[in-house]
């Protein structure tokens, strides 16, 4: 990641073209370019070795002008506070532009979870879920997981959390394991959101789903699942890639094989898989091959001003948050790629943590078919809303998709008015 690069200053951008559009000044838009809150904790371990090491974490509440703050918690060696600010901003739009009575929050600490035991990742959950224990409960700031944590993690904070109130909250993180509250659907529901969100912009740019060639870059949880349900749905998945880099056949690869591979756990890398017919190569080279849907699923700035000239996919759809760059945005339009924005593409994981978090507060249970349909029932039309505007105001879709985010913020703001 470049050393200039601000991912906070992306969001200010966006905002304030987004604001300049609405007609709205300054003054309407200035609280929300500030984070309610910032946190920085040090969260000392003792590892197996018996040294004592510090790790450095951070939870920033962006807003909850619309709701408790709601964003994951990000374990990984990059983790910064721009970072953290950026990401808290983008679900405060991200609830926004679907609609859900959610503000937006993030959390992340200095590690990197492939590197440590079972035992020191819990302890370093366990003591980053006590320093920032203050801020977050189910009616004020709701954590969820994100790149490298998971259901195991989010199930030990609901119990330090508990232990520290007495008494079992649920409600207090969502992606929790199902036996502790967790939603059936909610491990799918990003890569299920994305899988929608590709579906309908084929639909409006005439496309058919069967056998159009995507390429899917990060095979995580989001993308691993996203090149899954594509290809059930009958596209064909060229082109996959982790941390290790990529695999491509120009055939379509044999995606519940690789999954296969790679396992639940994620031990195996793709650099040591094999297919007949495919080919290694790197992120970079995914990125870049002449695909119709390009679905970056890994972390931000993976397109920028040094490499957006380079693509060749008709559409980008972001299921990671922030992958394209500000600077990137105009030359893509000028090459007349489509892209749909991480706000609007990957909001499906956040929706389900929201029926998850209801079902906590409520002691109500829904099936997965309930599930899927109700995300599907605020996916779709939430799309249909982004698209129409943007074709009302002849702009992008990441412009239309803050027009509608910031607008129902600043109301709300200014429905509550500036205290005191």
């Amino acid at each position: 990641m470049s050393n200039t690069y601000n991912p906070y200053d992306n969001v200010l951008k966006v905002v304030n073209d987004a604001a300049a559009i609405l007609g709205y000044t300054q003054s309407d838009i200035e609280a929300i370019k500030y984070p309610e809150r910032e946190l920085k904790v040090s969260v000392p371990v003792v590892m197996d070795n018996g040294e004592t090491r510090v790790f450095e974490g951070y939870r920033i509440q962006h807003s909850t002008s619309r709701g408790p703050a709601k964003g994951g918690i990000r374990f990984h060696p990059d983790v910064n506070l721009d970072e953290v600010k950026a990401l808290a901003a983008w679900m405060t739009f991200k609830c926004a532009v679907v609609n859900i009575p959610y503000g937006g929050g993030k959390g992340g600490v200095v590690c990197n979870p492939n590197e440590l035991s079972e035992r020191e990742l819990r302890a370093i959950t366990r003591r980053f879920t006590a320093a920032i224990a203050p801020l977050i409960g189910p009616d004020q700031d709701i954590p969820a997981p994100d790149v490298g944590s998971n259901a195991a993690v989010m199930g030990w904070i609901m119990d330090t959390y508990s232990m520290l109130k007495g008494h079992c909250v649920h409600g207090v993180v969502t992606g929790k394991p199902i036996e502790l509250g967790g939603a059936l659907g909610r491990n799918e529901a990003t890569g299920r959101g994305v899988m929608f969100t590709t579906k309908n912009i084929m639909k409006k740019l005439g496309m058919e789903v069967e056998g159009t060639d995507v390429a899917v870059q990060g095979m995580g949880n989001v993308g691993s699942i996203t090149a899954k349900l594509l290809h059930e749905e009958g596209m064909k998945v060229v082109a996959v890639s982790d941390v290790s880099g990529g695999i491509y056949k120009k055939e379509g690869l044999n995606i519940p094989e690789i999954l296969k591979y790679l396992g639940e756990d994620r031990k195996n890398l793709l650099k040591d898989y094999k297919e007949e017919g495919m080919v290694h190569i790197s992120n970079e080279e995914l990125l870049e091959l002449d695909v119709t849907v390009l679905i970056p699923a890994a972390l931000e700035n993976q397109i920028n001003g040094q490499n957006a000239d380079k693509i060749k996919a008709k559409v980008v759809v972001e299921a990671a948050n922030g992958p394209i760059a500000a600077e990137a945005d105009p030359i893509l339009e000028s090459k007349n790629i489509v892209v749909v924005p991480d706000i609007l593409a990957n909001a499906g994981g956040v929706v389900v943590s929201y029926f998850e978090w209801v079902q906590n507060i409520q002691s109500v249970s829904w099936t997965e078919e309930e599930v899927n349909a109700k995300l599907k029932n605020i996916m779709d039309p939430s799309f249909e809303a982004v698209w129409n505007i943007a074709q009302e105001k002849k702009t992008t879709l990441r412009t239309g998709a803050y027009l509608i985010a910031v607008e129902r913020v600043v109301k709300a703001k200014k429905a509550r008015a500036i205290w005191p």
